[in-house]
C-alpha cells in the first residue's frame, strides 16, 4: 500500500506502520474515529509514537483487501490535510516507563461541550496517555496511560479548569456538596441580572432618547457584564488566549458587540443602542445555565443516591469502649457496632450478634436477609432491628458499593459510537458559527443595510448557535439509562453495551446457575459393588473440596451431611465443562476423577455399566456425575437442579421483545432437554465445552446476528467476552463478572429483559435528542442569518434548547 505496510496480520486483527502517523498524535486521533465509523472494525488502538495501528475487524463483513484499500485512502487524506491547531505546542513531557493506569477526576469549571472537547483534545496529545475522554454531562474525566493523578490535575488546571479527586466515597461527598454550592451560585447570579436586567429592557422598550435614561441603561448592562456575566468573558479571554474557543467564546462576542456597538449612543442621542439585548443576553444564559445544571443533577440523581448511602461516621469497638469516628477514620481490622436502624458503615464480616439486614442497593430485593456470625454485610446497607458488631475487611475505594459506583460512573462516562458524529460535529462547531456571524455581517452591510441591523442580524447567529445541546445528547441520556439500572440491580460496566443491548435479537444462556438456581443437591448415589464407599467418598470429597462448580458443591455439602472428611489431595485440575482431577497425599497416591461422561471417555474409563442408570437419572432431569479411582468407576451420583422461580416467565418476556434464546450447557442432551422444556428455550445445545460455547457464539454472529451470553461461571468467561454484549449473574465466578459487559445482581434473569428493554428506551431518548439538537442548528442559523431572530429571542432560544435535551432524557426516570 501507499501509506502503510502491514506488520503482523492475522485472520480478525492486522497492525499497520504508517509513516504519516508518527509522532502525530492528532492523526492518529482522527483515524481512529473516522475507522470506528464501519461497523466491521471492532476495535482500533493507536501508537503515535511509531505511527502503529492495530485493528480487529470482522473478515466477514469487511474483507481484508476491501479494509486496507479503506485504510490507505483514509491515511492519505489525513496526511496531506493541514495539521489541527487546536492550541500552541506544549513541551512534550517524558514519557514515563511503567505499567498503565486509568485515573479518573472530577472537573469543575467546564461550561459547554466545547469544553469538553477542547479538555480531551487537549490531553490526547500527551504521549504518556493512551485514551482520554471528558464527559460534560457527568463533569468527568477518565484517562488511560503512564502518567500520575497530580500530572493529570496539573494538565487539566493547565488548560483553564480544575480537577478534584472522586476515589472514595467520601471525596465524592465532597464533589456533591461542590455541585449544591455551584447550583446556589448558578441561581444567585442568576437573581442578580435578572433584577439588573428587567429595568434596562423596560427602558429600551420606551424606544427614548433621553440622555439620563441612556445613562442607567449604560450602567446597570455595564454591571450584568461585569458581575454575574464576569466568569463568561473571563474563559473567552482566556479561551482566546491560547488559540481556542467555546460557547462562552461566541457569548462574549455577541453581548460585547452590543455593549460596545451602543457605547457611543450613551452621548449621542441619534445612536442606535443595544445596552437591553447586551444585559438580556447574559440573564437568559445565566438563567439556562442554572436550569440546565438543575436538570444535570436530577440525570445524576441514582448516583448521588448511591453516594449518599454510606453513613458519615462509624463506631468504633476498643478496649476502652466505643468511640464515634469519622468514616475516612474506619481501618481495615477495626471493630464496629451497629447499632438497630443504623446503616453498615462498611464492608466486614459479622463477630457478634445478628439481625436483618435490607441489602436492597446492592440486589435490587426488597426483602431484607438474615446476617448472623460469620457472615458477610456490605457498607451502605440498612440495618435491621437487631445490633452486631462487625470485622472491617475493606474501606475506602476497595468497597463494594464504592465499586458499584465506579462501575455506574465508567458507563456515565463512556462515549457511545453514536455520539461520535455530534463530538465531529462540535469541534468544528465554534469556529464555522463565527464565520457565519462575520459573513452575515458583511452581507446585511453590502446590501446597504445600517450597522447596527447588520450587527443585530450577527450577533443572532452568535447566540442561537448551541452545541451544549448536541454535547449533552448522549451523555444525559446515558446518565439516566444507567442510573436507572443500578437501581434495578443491573450494573453496566461500559455505556457501548447499552447501546449494543438495543440491536441484541439472540440470547443465549447457560443453564447452571442461570437458567437454573445453581443451588444443586444430590439426589441419589450408588456406590459400585466390590469398592470401599467411605474410603471413595473421602477421594471424591477431597478433589470435589477444591472446586468452586455448583455440582461440587452440591457433592461435598452431601459429603459433609453424612460425616465424611474429605482425603488431602494435591496436583488439583479442573476441565471447564467435563469435571474435576487430583491425586491424593501419602504413599499410595490414588488418581481421583469426578465428573461427566465426556471426562471418563477422555480418560479412557469404561462405565457402560452405569450407563442406562445415567440415561433414566438424565431423562428425568437429573445431572449423572461419575467418581473413578485409579481408572475404575467406584460411584455414582444423580443431582438435580431447579428452574429459577420466575425463569419461564422471563424467557416468555423476551420472545415477546422479539429475541430468539439459545441454551448452551454441558450438561446431557437429556437434562438440557427437560429444563429447556420447562421454561420455554428455543434452541439446546448439549455436552457444550467453553471452547463450543466460543464457537456458537462466533458462528450466530457470522450469520448477521446480534448476540447476548448470559452466564456466571468460569467455563462461561469466554462466550461472555466473544459475545456482543455479556450479561454475568452477580454472585457467580469473579472471572466472569469481569469478563461480561451488565451484571445482573441478585440471580434474576428477568433482569435481562429489563435491562435490554432499558437500553431501547434509552437509545430511543438519545436519538431523539440527536435530532433535536441538529435539527435546532440546522433551521435556527439560517432564520438569524436572514435576520428574522431578535438577539435576545436567540439568546433565550440558545439557552433553552440544552434544557429541552436534559429534560427529554429525565423521561427515562419514569
Amino acid at each position: 500500500m501507499k501509506n502503510f505496510s502491514v506488520a503482523h496480520r492475522l485472520s480478525r486483527r492486522i497492525r499497520l506502520l504508517a509513516p504519516a502517523l508518527v509522532k502525530h498524535p492528532e492523526r492518529c486521533y482522527i483515524l481512529e474515529i473516522l475507522l470506528r465509523k464501519h461497523g466491521a472494525v471492532k476495535h482500533v488502538k493507536s501508537v503515535p509514537a511509531i505511527g502503529s495501528v492495530t485493528l480487529h475487524y470482522d473478515p466477514v463483513q469487511l474483507p481484508e483487501a476491501r479494509l486496507l484499500a479503506v485504510v490507505d485512502a483514509v491515511i492519505g487524506n489525513i496526511a496531506v490535510a493541514p495539521a489541527p491547531t487546536l492550541a500552541p505546542e506544549p513541551a512534550s513531557p517524558a514519557v514515563i516507563d511503567g505499567p498503565v493506569q486509568e485515573c479518573n477526576a472530577a472537573v469543575e469549571g467546564m461550561t459547554c461541550a466545547s469544553c469538553a472537547l477542547l479538555i480531551e483534545m487537549g490531553l490526547q496529545r500527551d504521549p504518556r496517555i493512551d485514551a482520554a475522554s471528558v464527559n460534560f454531562a457527568a463533569g468527568t474525566v477518565s484517562v488511560k496511560g503512564r502518567l500520575s493523578r497530580e500530572a493529570l490535575f496539573a494538565s487539566v488546571k493547565g488548560m483553564g479548569y480544575e480537577a478534584r479527586p472522586m476515589d472514595t466515597l467520601a471525596q465524592r461527598r465532597l464533589l456533591v456538596e461542590r455541585e449544591k454550592a455551584r447550583l446556589a451560585e448558578a441561581r444567585a447570579r442568576l437573581v442578580r441580572s435578572a433584577l439588573m436586567t428587567a429595568p434596562v429592557m423596560v427602558s429600551g422598550m420606551l424606544m427614548h432618547q433621553s440622555p439620563l435614561l441612556r445613562l442607567l441603561e449604560l450602567g446597570l448592562s455595564t454591571a450584568v457584564l461585569a458581575d454575574p456575566g464576569r466568569e463568561i468573558f473571563r474563559k473567552a479571554w482566556a479561551l482566546a488566549q491560547r488559540g481556542e474557543a467555546n460557547m462562552d467564546t461566541l457569548i462574549a462576542m455577541g453581548a460585547g458587540a452590543a455593549w460596545a456597538y451602543s457605547l457611543p449612543g450613551a452621548v449621542r442621542p441619534h445612536h442606535h443602542v443595544y445596552f437591553e439585548s447586551a444585559a438580556a443576553i447574559v440573564a437568559f444564559v445565566l438563567g439556562g445555565r442554572y436550569m440546565e445544571e438543575r436538570a444535570k443533577g436530577k440525570a445524576s440523581e441514582a448516583i448521588r443516591k448511591l453516594i449518599e448511602l454510606q453513613p458519615d461516621t462509624a463506631i468504633r469497638v476498643t478496649a476502652d469502649g466505643d468511640e464515634t469516628v469519622a468514616i475516612d477514620q474506619v481501618e481495615v481490622g477495626d471493630r464496629l457496632r451497629v447499632r438497630p436502624g443504623d446503616k453498615v458503615p462498611a464492608d466486614g464480616v459479622v463477630e457478634e450478634g445478628s439481625s436483618s439486614v435490607d441489602e436492597s442497593m446492592l440486589t435490587g430485593e426488597s426483602l431484607p436477609v438474615a446476617r448472623g456470625a460469620g457472615d458477610a454485610v456490605v457498607g451502605g446497607t440498612q440495618n435491621g432491628n437487631g445490633g452486631f458488631i462487625l470485622r472491617v475487611t475493606a474501606v475506602g475505594a476497595d468497597t463494594a458499593l464504592a465499586g458499584i459506583v465506579k462501575l455506574v460512573d465508567h458507563a456515565q462516562g463512556s462515549k457511545l459510537p453514536v455520539q461520535k458524529l455530534a463530538d465531529r460535529i462540535s469541534a468544528r462547531f465554534v469556529p464555522a458559527v463565527a464565520g457565519i456571524g462575520g459573513l452575515t455581517l458583511a452581507g446585511w452591510m453590502l446590501a446597504g443595510h445600517p450597522p447596527a441591523r447588520a450587527l443585530a442580524h450577527a450577533v443572532a447567529v452568535l447566540l442561537i448557535a448551541c452545541p451544549c445541546a448536541l454535547g449533552l445528547a448522549t451523555p444525559t441520556a446515558i446518565m439516566v439509562g444507567t442510573g436507572q439500572a443500578a437501581r434495578r440491580g443491573i450494573y453496566i460496566r461500559k455505556g457501548e453495551a447499552l447501546e449494543t443491548a438495543a440491536t441484541l435479537d439472540t440470547l443465549v444462556f447457560d443453564k447452571t446457575g442461570t437458567i437454573t438456581e445453581g443451588r444443586p443437591v444430590v439426589t441419589d448415589y450408588i456406590a459400585v459393588e466390590g469398592v470401599d464407599a467411605a474410603h471413595s467418598l473421602a477421594l471424591v470429597a477431597g478433589a470435589e473440596a477444591h472446586s468452586e462448580h455448583f455440582l461440587a458443591r452440591a457433592i461435598t455439602t452431601w459429603c459433609r451431611a453424612r460425616g465424611v472428611s474429605p482425603a488431602p489431595t494435591l496436583d488439583f485440575q479442573a476441565s471447564p465443562g467435563l469435571g474435576v482431577r487430583a491425586r491424593t497425599k501419602g504413599r499410595k497416591r490414588e488418581d481421583v476423577l469426578v465428573g461427566n461422561a465426556a471426562l471418563l471417555e477422555t480418560a479412557g474409563i469404561d462405565f457402560g455399566a452405569q450407563r442406562e442408570q445415567a440415561q433414566a437419572w438424565a431423562e428425568q432431569g437429573k445431572t449423572p456425575v461419575f467418581a473413578a479411582v485409579d481408572g475404575r468407576v467406584v460411584a455414582l451420583f444423580a443431582i438435580a437442579d431447579a428452574a429459577r422461580l420466575g425463569a419461564a416467565e422471563a424467557i416468555a418476556l423476551l420472545h415477546r421483545l422479539g429475541l430468539k434464546t439459545v441454551m448452551a450447557t454441558g450438561d446431557l442432551d437429556a437434562v438440557a432437554n427437560h429444563v429447556a422444556r420447562e421454561v420455554g428455550i428455543d434452541r439446546v445445545i448439549a455436552r457444550a465445552t467453553p471452547a463450543d460455547k466460543l464457537e456458537l457464539i462466533r458462528k450466530l454472529q457470522a450469520e448477521g446476528r446480534r448476540v447476548g451470553m448470559i452466564g456466571d461461571g468460569i467455563n462461561d468467561a469466554p462466550a461472555l467476552a466473544a459475545a456482543d454484549v455479556g450479561f454475568a449473574i452477580g454472585g457467580g465466578a469473579d472471572i466472569a463478572v469481569e469478563s461480561a459487559d451488565i451484571t445482573l445482581v441478585g440471580g434474576d434473569i428477568a433482569r435481562v429483559a429489563g435491562g435490554i428493554e432499558l437500553s431501547r428506551r434509552t437509545m430511543k431518548i438519545v436519538r431523539q435528542n440527536l435530532f433535536w439538537a441538529l435539527g435546532y442548528n440546522v433551521v435556527a442559523i439560517p432564520v438569524a442569518a436572514a435576520g428574522r431572530l431578535n438577539p435576545m429571542i436567540a439568546a433565550a432560544a440558545m439557552a433553552m434548547s440544552s434544557v429541552s435535551v436534559v429534560t427529554n432524557s429525565l423521561r427515562l426516570q419514569k
